[in-house]
């Protein structure tokens, strides 16, 4: 540039450094040639990356060492540098999340809010067996478990509308963020029938603490300790378990009831009068005196 200053104004090199501010040294500076065998080297590098584009400049090194080139990693970083050859970092996945109709809620009573989840496991003759979990917060109730090879967004949407027509609608479900839960005909189905949907964030499974608890209680009392060859098997043992969770294990969240007896008895407690109910003491009578008490006295 301040060649070009100088030959266009035709002036002398000091008057083109003292206006660009430059040293006279430098405008007197010619490069030195770079070596054939720098070259050489240079266009190796360049060489070997793009047959290995995944390769970092640490492994090209070590590639062009045991070729027998003299080379360090620093020159091998540079060139990859001014060529352009940098592997690029790995993008985070940006996972699909679902909508939620409904914020956070913990269960006051029941069929306030259902959760549920899936557990996948395998048959001892090496089949996949995914399992689909439905659970009532509130009493601790299992209403379905279902198994299958595969299970889909119209699986559980069948599911879910058997489970409503015997237990009743919930107000929310609560769910992780599963292809299978933030299907579009899922939420559309929901939303038309006036149940809200709560979505845990991704990677925090304490957010559905309920189902996961079940999910570790149902490997451990049931997955593990059983042998499963075949899919009709497995429906025939988690029927069994199920029956198992809801009216012979008890619960110390329910004072050391199971979920039936625990959901019979809310149901019993809805019956009586309210002054009935715990918390409520029995109306006493009046003993104000009356009219016609006090024309007696």
């Amino acid at each position: 540039m301040a060649i070009k200053v100088q030959e266009t104004l035709l002036c002398s090199g000091r008057s083109v450094c003292r206006w660009l501010g430059l040293n006279r040294s430098t405008l007197r500076y010619t490069p030195k040639p770079v070596p054939d065998k720098t070259k050489l080297l240079e266009a190796e590098i360049v060489k070997m990356s793009k047959r290995y584009p995944c390769f970092g400049y640490r492994k090209i090194t070590r590639k062009l060492v045991e070729e027998g080139w003299p080379v360090g990693k620093k020159l091998v970083q540079r060139v990859r540098c001014e060529e352009g050859l940098q592997v690029p970092a790995p993008k985070p996945r940006k996972r699909r999340q679902g909508l939620s109709t409904g914020l956070p809620q913990q269960a006051q009573h029941r069929n306030h809010v259902w959760a549920w989840d899936f557990v996948s496991d395998y048959t001892v003759r090496g089949g996949k067996l995914r399992v689909f979990n439905l659970i009532d917060e509130f009493t601790k109730e299992c209403h379905c478990i279902h198994s299958d090879r595969a299970i889909k967004a119209t699986d559980v949407l069948t599911v879910l509308q058997e489970a409503i027509e015997e237990h009743g609608a919930p107000e929310y479900i609560r769910s992780d963020n599963g292809p299978e839960f933030i299907a579009t005909a899922i939420q559309e189905w929901l939303q038309g029938n006036g149940i809200k949907t709560i979505y845990i964030d991704p990677g925090c499974p304490w957010q559905n603490g309920y189902v996961e608890s079940f999910n570790d209680k149902f490997r451990g009392e049931c997955l593990n300790r059983e042998l499963i060859y075949t899919l009709s098997e497995s429906r025939v043992i988690f029927a069994d378990y199920q029956h198992l969770h809801n009216y012979e294990r008890p619960h110390r969240s329910l004072g050391l009831l199971t979920p039936k007896a625990y959901a019979k008895q809310l149901t019993s407690l809805s019956h009586q009068p309210i002054w009935l109910r715990s918390g409520y003491a029995l109306p006493l009578p009046d003993r104000r005196p009356t009219a016609t008490t006090r024309n007696h006295q």
